[in-house]
């Protein structure tokens, strides 16, 4: 039976460039693949057709002569023909792609590298003031996790025995299966990719070789932390197995709100009242900051909103060194009582004959010359 053209069996144009063909090839490989379609010929015959395609196309010389001669320049000790002595570098990243799909690893290697399993990482909400996270501090948690259990030694043999090699796998921790013409490493379901199998299992554990116990750590929350924000604690997560590695835990980062203060990534943010007659005749005022009381100088004619900066008394930024702060804003606004004295009205008074009921502002026109220019 004659070839069918490579740039047929991918479905790709001649012109089709690398990641085109690429992209072809992974869509049938994964199409065809003898473990999608065991015990089917056609499709086993598919996925070599499509693979012998690739290896053609993927290359530049190899594709340079079979556009000029076609199956032809392969034919006679081209190396092509069956892949015997041809070069299967080009075929790395794609069989990385389909088989991690398929048995959740790589093809080739060692066979022993699956062996134990890693400890699952864990979370912890934490919350701090806001004075925590901005300065820093440091916290003891208790946290419940899966450790080595104590009567086992971590195990999973009661005592007096021990682990076995896994009868399924002979302690290499994967089996290895023929799928056409490439031999494919599974994880022995039967020890779990460990190698090893527990007989006579632990009271204490089950056999499952960990207990839930109770620990306290203490966290170093670096100063400057923002709300959301994740510490990673390595190692502090559960413990592994068949001597994996423990697994992470992740302190989460909740920061309580402020009754004063509001935080814009190292900006702290907060508002301050001020009578009429201060933001008229100015004044100077006693601020609150994350370092105490501070001075601040209201110059006369302050209107109502107005924002004053104050340098480096705000968030220390994450990890600076040395150490940077963001400025604090303070906003400040005309307060208006809802109950006056009597002294207190009899002057209002007395200013409001003075001054009417129409403000007029301080720029060249006034409010109502402003109205009438947007009609006129």
């Amino acid at each position: 039976m004659a070839k069918r053209d490579y740039y047929e069996v991918l479905e790709v144009s001649r012109g089709a460039s690398l990641d085109d063909v690429k992209k072809a090839y992974r869509k049938k490989a994964v199409q065809f693949h003898p473990d999608k379609n065991p015990g089917n010929k056609e499709a086993e015959e598919k996925f070599k057709e499509a693979t012998e395609a690739y290896g053609v196309l993927s290359d530049a010389e190899n594709r340079a002569k079979y556009d000029r001669f076609g199956h032809a320049a392969f034919s006679q000790g081209g190396g092509m023909g069956g892949f015997q002595g041809g070069d299967f570098s080009g075929f790395e990243d794609i069989f990385g792609d389909i088989f991690g799909t398929f048995f959740g690893g790589g093809m080739g290697g060692d066979p022993r590298r699956g062996r134990g399993r890693s400890g699952n990482d864990l979370r912890y909400d934490m919350e701090l003031s806001f004075e925590e996270a901005a300065f820093g501090c440091e916290k003891e948690i208790t946290i419940g996790r899966r450790a080595k259990c104590d009567g086992c030694a971590g195990s999973g043999a009661a005592k007096g025995s021990s682990r076995e090699r896994c009868p399924q796998c002979e302690g290499a921790g994967q089996i290895r299966v023929q799928q056409g013409f490439f031999t494919l490493a599974r994880t022995c379901h039967a020890c779990g990719g460990v190698g090893e199998v527990v007989k006579n299992p632990c009271s204490d554990c089950s056999g499952a070789g960990l207990k839930v116990k109770e620990s306290k750590l203490k966290v170093k929350v670096p100063a400057g932390v923002d709300n959301g924000q994740r510490l990673k604690m390595r190692g502090e997560g559960e413990a592994g197995v068949g001597g994996g590695q423990n697994g992470d835990l992740y302190v989460q980062i909740l920061i309580d709100e402020h009754p004063v203060f509001q935080r814009q990534d190292q900006e702290v943010i907060c508002e301050v009242p001020i009578t009429f007659s201060a933001a008229a005749l100015g004044t100077e005022i006693e601020v609150p900051s994350l370092d105490g009381k501070l001075k601040l100088k209201i110059p006369a004619g302050t209107p109502s909103g107005k924002v004053f900066r104050i340098k480096n008394k705000g968030i220390p930024v994450l990890g600076s060194s040395p150490q940077r702060r963001g400025d604090q804003h303070v906003r400040v606004y005309v307060h208006v009582p809802k109950q006056v004295s009597e002294e207190e009205r009899e002057l209002l008074e007395k200013l409001a004959k003075i001054q009417g009921t129409v403000v007029e502002d301080d720029s060249d026109k006034g409010f109502f010359d402003k109205v009438k220019d947007m009609f006129s």
